[in-house]
């Protein structure tokens, strides 16, 4: 990416709509857009006004669009540079036409998330920052959008800058014992050095307390419904939605592919799989679909074992807790719920007839008929996934990025900590110290390499 050019993209997603934007930005912006743009109203331009006019190619006069145009004169704006948008109709027609228009005046087409990479080389957003951007866009419950919005504030960053801060300090004044030591330097306590590591180390461990938390609502859990034909599983599956997603009638292997749909429970995106019942069949369409659930059940993070209550455990029940047992053997990670479904009807089956069956996992009596059982169902979906929720006051870290970084920043000051509990030569303290503050610069984008910048904002949309 050359940095110097000014920079177009559409900023809406693809498709037909309402409004449509497209967006320059660089030193150039301002020059180019008003080549194009003839205000109705003519007069002086001021930053952070719209004003409405026709844009137009300037080789022919020819018209393309009424619209909106913005400006926003550097370094008031979201990259810090000359930003103007075009708010124009939202046909995909006119968007190409004004895109086009716009290079051909002189623009560059924008790369990946190029957009919110000079926000944050001019020094609008860190780094943090700049990867809370993307989660905004691609976040699917409400606790994630807080999460996000938190970081986009610089929540994480105050965290982590806190303790990079208290490092510094001690590594400078550590620093200058070893440089200046014939001179009048006063040497830095060992209970000193020990409180501060103490002090970072604990900041460090507390935000790694929220990681595997904070992965599940920005990532989702996939989750799957199993159990033999007909015990319910897709009415169960339309129920949590509120919809009738899922085909539901009495004949068994009428589900015979995997339906996936995303439930937001507790603010998790629960990734929920129906699946084709698993049983012995001869049919060749539903052994594909058993195949399927069989791989879907191994790659579950939750499974949810679906049981009719209202007749006892069949042969083909006892198939498919084999299975589960099975899966929750192989993989440490993944947990289990027992639906007792169908609990409208005169039961047989009850939660203490079958609490063994999957290692004492939780036992839900749902009707999906009713509804009844469903919000308990999501009580222990809750319960198992974050294990107590989250710190209210705390940071959360929600990037398997950020969680590496901690991790190689708690490495770090625990061998810092302990050069100093075995008395080691100050220099020793240092390396972890130095490791440490490159570990919280990286997170922070102080000591982000040209591939780690390359590696995140390849990651982002076009426009952004």
């Amino acid at each position: 990416m050359d940095l110097e050019d000014t920079i177009a993209a559409v900023a809406t997603p693809p498709g037909e709509g309402a409004i449509g934007i497209v967006r320059l930005s660089g030193s150039q912006a301002f020059a180019i857009g008003k080549r194009c743009f003839r205000r109705q109203q003519p007069g002086k331009w001021q930053s952070h006004r719209s004003y409405v006019g026709l844009v137009f190619d300037p080789a022919n006069n020819e018209r393309v669009d009424q619209v909106l145009c913005t400006y926003m004169r550097r370094p008031h704006s979201y990259t810090g540079e000359d930003v103007v948008e075009f708010s124009c109709h939202g046909s995909p027609a006119v968007l190409r036409r004004m895109l086009a228009l716009l290079v051909a005046q002189g623009a560059r087409l924008a790369g990946p998330g190029e957009f919110t990479l000079r926000a944050f080389l001019n020094g609008k957003l860190d780094l943090a920052q700049a990867e809370a951007v993307m989660d905004v866009v691609r976040t699917r419950t409400g606790k994630g959008l807080s999460f996000a919005l938190d970081q986009l504030d610089g929540r994480l960053s105050r965290h982590i800058q806190q303790s990079r801060q208290r490092v510094l300090g001690l590594l400078a004044r550590l620093e200058a014992n070893i440089d200046f030591s014939e001179d009048d330097v006063p040497a830095v306590p060992a209970h000193e050095v020990e409180a501060s590591l103490a002090a970072a180390l604990a900041n460090v461990d507390q935000l790694l307390a929220t990681a595997r938390s904070g992965a599940l609502i920005r990532d989702g859990v996939p989750a799957v419904l199993v159990g033999r034909p007909n015990v319910g599983k897709s009415s169960l599956l339309n129920a949590f939605l509120s919809s009738d997603r899922a085909i539901v009638t009495d004949i068994p292997g009428t589900t015979r592919d995997v339906l996936e749909e995303t439930v937001d429970v507790d603010g998790i995106p629960l990734v929920l799989a129906d699946t084709a019942g698993i049983a012995d069949t001869h049919d060749v369409v539903e052994q594909i679909g058993v195949e399927r659930s069989r791989a879907s059940l191994a790659a579950a993070r939750l499974i949810i074992l679906v049981l009719d209550s209202s007749m006892p455990l069949q042969p083909e029940d006892h198939d498919v807790i084999g299975e589960v047992n099975s899966a929750l053997a192989i993989n440490t990670d993944q947990r289990a719920i027992i639906a007792l479904n169908k609990a409208d009807k005169a039961r047989v089956l009850f939660p203490n007839d079958v609490q063994h069956l999957l290692n004492d996992s939780p036992v839900v009596q749902t009707s999906a008929v009713t509804s009844d059982g469903l919000e308990a169902l999501r009580v222990d979906i809750s319960e198992i996934l974050l294990q107590g929720g989250l710190p209210a006051e705390s940071a959360v870290v929600t990037s398997l990025r950020h969680q590496e970084v901690l991790q190689e920043a708690q490495t770090a000051l625990t061998e810092a900590r302990q050069a100093v509990a075995d008395d080691l030569p100050a220099d020793f303290v240092c390396i972890g110290l130095r490791a440490a503050v490159n570990a919280f610069g990286e997170l922070t984008g102080e000591s982000a390499t040209e591939d780690l910048l390359d590696r995140i904002f390849g990651e982002f949309c076009i426009g952004k």
